[in-house]
């Protein structure tokens, strides 16, 4: 493999599964994503984790902090300051409701997930510190769904700071993979007085990470990611500090990023638009070699 692309083994079959009406498409699972930043002496650094080898999804790709929406995302009694639900509707490409669930999810998975919450007891301030067992206590009921994020907050006195974070793109999980999701890539600064930790049972590593770096370990093939994580790595490696990255989520392109596949002669020919680096061409005879 020349790179560290993501490429699951069962693909091909799948894809020729799904070309000649055998395989029906599932529907994707909304989720939500961050990409937190840092500066550094030598420029932003984002924080990845390395998902488990032995997760059924993209097991041992580098990720950001993410997951799926709960239902209760939605639920009306969370506090909210930043621009308003109406603002995130248009942003995102949804509904108010939806938008609320989209980024209470992107704000909650980074709680679960890095033991960082962008929440504060007013819209002009962030928690200092989410350490200790009160609060480790809360982030579980979280996990295991015991507790909900509006309700967290509540608890807490906490309002959701939706203006620390920029929408920065949207990929859809490609029409032939068992599981789907349909996800929102947010970035957003490390609040001050906070630090990341490991809490996620998904990963058994995390870094900070300068987007350029991780970019040329993905190149060499030293770091595996799917093509969502490379491409919006390389977007951010354009920005000289977390603040830059933050103000020019504003101009990014939220167009959902949708994997194609067609036949063009003998070859299944894999792409997702725009995004050419991530090409690959199948052989269409089932025991043909591996993709290019």
């Amino acid at each position: 493999m020349a790179n560290g692309q993501w490429y699951p083994p069962e693909w091909p079959e799948r894809i020729r599964a799904l070309a000649a009406g055998e395989l029906v498409a599932a529907e994707p699972r909304r989720a939500a994503t961050v990409m937190l930043l840092r500066d550094s002496a030598a420029g932003p650094e984002v924080h990845m984790l390395r998902r488990r080898a032995s997760m059924a999804f993209a097991g041992g790709a580098y990720a950001y902090p993410g997951g799926g929406v709960d239902p209760r995302d939605d639920e009306s009694v969370v506090r909210w300051a930043g621009p308003s639900r109406e603002a995130w509707a248009a942003r995102l490409g949804v509904d108010e409701r939806s938008a609320q669930a989209i980024v209470c999810a992107a704000v909650r998975e980074t709680y679960e997930e890095a033991g960082v919450l962008l929440a504060g007891p007013d819209a002009t301030s962030v928690v200092g510190d989410t350490t200790g067992e009160s609060w480790e206590a809360d982030r579980e009921a979280l996990v295991g769904r015991e507790l909900s994020f509006g309700e967290f907050l509540g608890r807490r006195g906490l309002v959701l700071r939706t203006d620390l974070l920029g929408a920065w793109a949207r990929w859809i999980t490609p029409e032939f993979e068992p599981r789907r999701y349909d996800t929102w890539f947010f970035v957003a600064s490390l609040p001050a007085g906070q630090r990341t930790r490991n809490a996620s049972t998904e990963a058994d590593r995390t870094v900070w990470i300068r987007p350029e770096q991780a970019a040329e370990g993905y190149d060499k093939g030293e770091l595996m990611m799917m093509p969502p994580t490379i491409a919006t790595l390389r977007a951010l490696g354009g920005f000289g500090s977390a603040e830059g990255a933050l103000l020019g989520a504003a101009a990014q392109d939220l167009t959902p990023v949708l994997a194609r596949a067609r036949v063009e002669g003998d070859e299944l020919v894999l792409s997702w638009p725009g995004h050419d680096e991530f090409t690959k061409h199948i052989p269409t005879a089932s025991s043909g070699g591996a993709a290019t």
